[in-house]
């Protein structure tokens, strides 16, 4: 029990940012949750602060001069190089206790799930997961979070009405990342981690790097995601074919990586990756609100289904009602006259 005793309202502000770093840089959900942050503290006119975990983030805090941040609340610390569910707990829940803040962001990652969940149970607070839209409730001031929910078949909007802080963490490339503004004033603050922390927990020892080439969907700007309409192993290799001419990506539904066609990392949807590529091409896609939902922030989505009524079709920027191995060749073919 850390902070049921003390449940006034009024003794908790500001909006807190929680970031997550890859290879000592800021990931870039971190950088949409600060664009989030700036619009809600407009609603409450609150601070922002930036939460960073780790060791020798010099460069990290650097990086952060860059944007509309209020404080950067800084913990240095060599057993934070690596990430350890149980001491980032420790070390996030006595900072709550110390800031009592009033919101608290998290990226919706492997670490992220892994560990928030465990401090807003241990603080005694709700926490909304997986959230795809963050505003501020008029009347009440409280955090309305917007997430899909009953298998994505519909949207849940969560309040936290009687406990503090509001906890969410945000599904990433669902939100614009904060912009940059070199004239910003902002304070650092330096904690240290309680040495009692770290008793009991435990240890990294070594860290072993998948050796295997990464998609790198969430980064490409062409996308040719397939699902049953494409059939096959077969029919993958054909999408495959494209992409490398448009120097895209692979995606595809759950369905098709359920059916051994294609591995989970290419799977685009709830269960899956969400992009936000310039141009998405579903070929073969019927457009369940589980796949829609990873794929609502492109930019342009092309549809080629065999079935106008399809949901995707409706949803579409462009919907080609036709069959895909007759298509996708002939597109193939004219980029080979014109590239190759």
């Amino acid at each position: 029990m850390y902070l049921k005793d003390d449940l006034d309202k009024k003794k908790y502000k500001n909006i807190w940012v929680i970031a997550e770093l890859d290879n000592n840089s800021l990931n870039s959900v971190t950088l949409e949750l600060l664009g989030e942050a700036n619009k809600l503290a407009k609603s409450i006119k609150c601070e922002i602060w930036c939460i960073v975990f780790g060791y020798n983030l010099e460069k990290i805090i650097d990086s952060l001069k860059k944007y509309k941040v209020d404080v950067v609340l800084v913990v240095d610390d060599p057993d934070l190089n690596y990430f350890i569910d149980e001491l980032y707990s420790n070390v996030l829940i006595d900072l709550i206790k110390k800031y009592r803040p009033e919101i608290v962001l998290a990226p919706a990652t492997c670490r992220g799930r892994s560990y928030i969940p465990r401090v807003a149970t241990l603080i005694e607070t709700g926490l909304t997961a997986d959230c795809t839209k963050l505003t501020i409730d008029p009347d009440t001031g409280n955090l309305l979070q917007t997430r899909p929910a009953f298998g994505g078949n519909l949207i849940a909007t969560v309040q936290t009405n009687n406990h503090r802080p509001q906890m969410a963490t945000v599904r990433p490339y669902v939100m614009k990342k904060v912009l940059e503004d070199l004239n910003y004033k902002k304070r650092i603050i330096n904690e240290k981690v309680n040495p009692t922390l770290k008793h009991n927990i435990k240890r990294v020892i070594e860290v072993v790097k998948d050796k295997k080439m990464r998609i790198k969907l969430t980064e490409s700007h062409f996308i040719i995601a397939g699902g049953r309409g494409v059939k096959g192993k077969e029919g993958f290799e054909i999408l495959k074919k494209l992409a490398l001419l448009l120097g895209g990506a692979v995606g595809a539904t759950r369905s098709a990586v359920d059916l051994g066609w294609i591995p989970y990392e290419h799977q685009i949807g709830q269960t899956g990756l969400t992009v936000q590529s310039k141009v998405y091409i579903a070929c073969g896609i019927s457009g369940q609100i589980q796949h829609l939902v990873g794929i609502q922030n492109c930019d342009c989505i092309i549809a080629i289904n065999t079935d106008k009524e399809a949901p995707i079709m409706k949803i579409a920027d462009i919907a080609i009602v036709g069959n895909l191995f007759e298509i996708i060749p002939e597109i193939i073919k004219e980029l080979e006259k014109k590239y190759i």
